[in-house]
């Protein structure tokens, strides 16, 4: 395949003539619901570059080479908050993992391809050696490959783990048996309200039914979503031997509401965080005894994710407690740059009675909840535009996807053929 300029843009030619790839286009968000089609790259850039500025700087200088770090599920919601915070909070190094799509003669990259790029631009710029790596981070041959980095470019010995994988299905790389998790209530169907937008933007709530689990719907959320892989991680890492003294590793996870747990904390997926919480006991008893480590759950608060907004009832929760707690809603990178505060010893670790980090308690207040219940019972399409700040809820759906981020031109063509992070071995 060939490259030739063009008037100022970027043409890439195929071995058949008559297929260009324009890598540079003016993009606009076009969806389907929640999912777009395509993401902006520049507006992904400047998300990132947002979530750095709004990250606290550290009470004093990093110096050194800073601890090793390997964040699983860096490229989005939590996991990239986490890489984010980590880099400027802590002054990690590392490797950061996610599986996201290139673009292709149709379609622009994902969003995390392009803010992946972004925050390796950021972690050079802060002389951080961050590696990232594309993949499947079930599979035990991105474990090996991350192992092999520990060894040969990190010392040999990792420091954090920080486990953020939210996924649709799992391949077990032993069996070779695909698992799907599915977004089900246990026991009986659920109805509930949810908010939907149609094409010119307009909101709209529903009532949205969602059947029982059947069969093993349960045993195969648990097999996703739960704490086996976690597990494996730290199986794969420590047999050849690269966890450091106090090694520390915490998986993110989330509680939420009184009014979403039916569909959610009582759901399937409910008990695939019981999984994850009940993985983290046997762990962190385990890390204690052979390096003096621990693990943990980290708890966190409601935030619009390209995960949550797949749940029903979601986004109206969150575009209801906004409405509520306007700018005391606290943004994934403060609650992360929290936990790398907690996880390296920076403030005193706090753990609930299960053992659990808590980063959810702002939103969780006996009055705060009181106040968005009301709002949720008084929601229809008539009323929710003034009981929920759906300004900022359908900015930040498109924010996911670079779109609606301030300072941006969308009217001017970009290139979209943005390269992975690249990394000399």
């Amino acid at each position: 395949m060939g490259v030739v300029g063009q008037a100022g843009r970027c043409v890439c030619v195929s071995a058949d003539p008559r297929i260009t790839i324009m890598s540079e286009r003016a993009l606009v968000p076009r969806h389907r619901g929640f999912l777009f089609l395509d993401s902006h790259p520049v507006g992904c850039q400047q998300v990132v570059a947002d979530m750095w500025q709004a990250c606290p700087a550290p009470d004093s200088v990093l110096e050194g080479d800073g601890p090793v770090a390997l964040v699983i599920g860096s490229s989005a919601g939590y996991g990239l908050a986490a890489t984010v915070a980590g880099l400027k909070r802590a002054g990690i190094r590392g490797i950061a993992v996610s599986f996201e799509k290139a673009p292709t003669m149709r379609r622009t990259a994902t969003a995390g391809w392009y803010r992946t790029a972004a925050t390796a631009e950021i972690a050079s710029t802060a002389g951080r050696d961050l590696v990232f790596l594309n993949g499947d981070a079930f599979s035990d041959t991105m474990k090996s490959q991350v192992a092999d980095l520990i060894e040969q470019r990190f010392g040999g010995r990792l420091d954090y783990l920080i486990y953020s994988v939210a996924a649709p299905r799992r391949t077990h790389p032993e069996t070779g048996t695909t698992y799907a998790s599915v977004l089900k209530p246990i026991g009986q169907a659920n109805r509930t309200k949810t908010l939907v937008f149609d094409d010119q933007g307009d909101p709209e709530v529903r009532e949205v039914e969602t059947g029982p689990a059947e069969g093993d719907d349960i045993e195969q959320t648990v097999a996703v979503m739960g704490g086996a892989d976690w597990e494996r991680w730290i199986d794969h890492l420590d047999g050849r031997g690269l966890l450091a003294d106090g090694f520390t590793t915490a998986a993110l996870s989330y509680i939420g509401s009184p009014l979403t747990e039916a569909i959610y904390r009582r759901g399937t997926i409910g008990e695939a965080k019981a999984h994850l919480e009940a993985t983290a006991h046997t762990l962190n008893e385990r890390l204690d005894k052979t390096v003096g480590g621990r693990a943990v759950t980290s708890v966190n608060g409601a935030a619009v994710t390209q995960s949550s907004t797949a749940i029903p009832g979601i986004a109206l929760y969150t575009g209801l407690l906004r409405g509520v707690l306007g700018e005391n809603l606290v943004p994934p990178i403060r609650q992360l740059a929290a936990l790398w505060d907690q996880l390296t010893g920076t403030t005193p670790l706090s753990l609930d009675d299960e053992g659990r980090i808590r980063l959810d308690t702002w939103e969780l207040t006996d009055d705060v909840q009181a106040v968005v219940a009301e709002r949720w019972e008084a929601a229809t399409t008539a009323t929710i535009a003034d009981l929920a700040d759906l300004d900022w809820f359908h900015a930040e759906v498109q924010r996911l996807y670079g779109f609606s981020v301030p300072g941006v031109d969308y009217s001017v063509a970009v290139a979209t053929d943005i390269p992975w992070p690249d990394y000399t071995p």
